[in-house]
């Protein structure tokens, strides 16, 4: 924040998660597959919110090459995102916890068992929720803080609007909540602490900006979406994900069992190539989304490689043949800043508002016209 904020500005926007996560700014960057690599994250650390590494797309030994760049470029906190249900997860969590990893957070609770394991050794969990039944489970569980996701925010999301979302959610736990989906400036941030927010998480603000290695024509893509330019579809793995609307999106949607089963399997392939997961792999989780979420077979089967439709865009640069996730808060970005310049935007345009409020609190009520107390009376 600049320099010229007033104390009681920077003491309302110093919260309870800077001082859980020893962070100077109160804003997390979501860890967004195949997005949040080690140059966004580190640059987010450094630059004093919170970056948090997404591990999911990652092999054991891309993670640890991550985190160690990441640890080369800034000694500030960070966080890395994990997936539960991955089959090598134990090995992880010892990984972050040799690493010293100050939080590990999660798309999905993990289990009891995880989290007291993190917390035991030092490191900090925090999943995202959608739902206020899922943050009271996860807070009887130990987690140390949350992130509640509106339906605003990008990718996977529920159904409730943030700003129902996050007010009921901090009146039903004692835990640091952060407040995600439609966030994008200092204004936004003043509004979730209004609601009783320790902060913001933001996945799509961050994804436009320069340190973000999404290719540029991909960036220049959601520079053009408005906010009514996305989608909320469960044609790409079953669940609801808000997506930009495209061609392929639209194909998805409208496409029958068999072009899903013959584009699920080809997709399934490169997966397994790039990542060296096995088919059988790649079999076992579609079986377990499926278990879970009564999917169809072809929902299914495109669920257990959704990633490579992320891949497609975010690293090759072909939306033409993937998907763009997108908080809808995309339709009110037009530039693609620093991370450094962006906290330093958010903090300024959060102490503006402050002081804005602070000014309209203190000014005299308006007094009636004495015109009109006449004609009434």
């Amino acid at each position: 924040m600049s320099a010229n904020g007033h104390d009681g500005q920077r003491s309302a926007l110093h919260t309870r998660i800077c001082d859980l996560f020893g962070i100077r700014y109160p804003i997390i960057q979501t860890g967004m597959g195949w997005v949040s690599g080690a140059r966004l994250t580190s640059a987010t650390s450094e630059a004093g919110g919170l970056g948090i590494l997404a591990a999911a797309t990652l092999t054991y030994e891309e993670l640890e090459s991550a985190i160690a760049r990441i640890k080369q470029r800034t000694s500030n906190p960070f966080g890395v995102n994990l997936r539960a249900d991955q089959d090598d997860i134990d090995q992880r969590v010892d990984l972050l916890i040799r690493e010293r990893v100050k939080v590990a957070s999660f798309a999905q609770a993990p289990g009891k068992a995880v989290i007291k394991k993190l917390k035991d050794n030092g490191v900090l969990t925090m999943p995202t929720i959608g739902a206020k039944r899922h943050a009271e489970k996860v807070a009887e569980w130990g987690v140390d803080a949350v992130i509640a996701q509106g339906a605003e925010g990008g990718g996977h999301t529920g159904v409730v609007p943030t700003s129902l979302l996050l007010p009921q959610v901090v009146d039903t736990i004692d835990i640091p909540v952060l407040g995600a989906g439609g966030f994008c400036d200092g204004r936004g941030l003043v509004a979730a602490l209004s609601y009783g927010a320790a902060g913001i998480a933001m996945g799509t603000r961050f994804l436009l900006t320069r340190e973000s290695h999404v290719p540029d024509e991909v960036k220049g893509t959601y520079l053009k979406t408005d906010v009514t330019g996305t989608v909320v579809t469960r044609a790409i793995d079953g669940y609801p994900q808000r997506v930009i609307r495209t061609d392929l999106v639209d194909k998805l949607e409208r496409a029958t069992i068999v072009t899903k089963g013959y584009r699920a399997f080809r997709y399934a392939l490169e997966f397994r190539d790039i990542t060296g997961t096995s088919f059988g792999a790649l079999l076992k989780e579609g079986l377990a989304m499926k278990t879970k979420g009564d999917l169809t077979w072809a929902q299914m089967m495109m669920g257990a490689n959704a990633p490579m439709l992320t891949r497609a865009t975010m690293v090759e640069g072909r939306p033409d043949v993937g998907i763009l996730p997108t908080g809808q808060v995309v339709g009110r970005i037009e530039e693609l800043p620093s991370v450094a310049e962006l906290l330093e935007r958010i903090m300024g345009e959060a102490a503006a508002t402050l002081e804005r409020l602070q000014s309209l609190s203190t000014a005299p009520l308006p007094q009636p016209n004495q015109a009109n107390v006449v004609a009434e009376s």
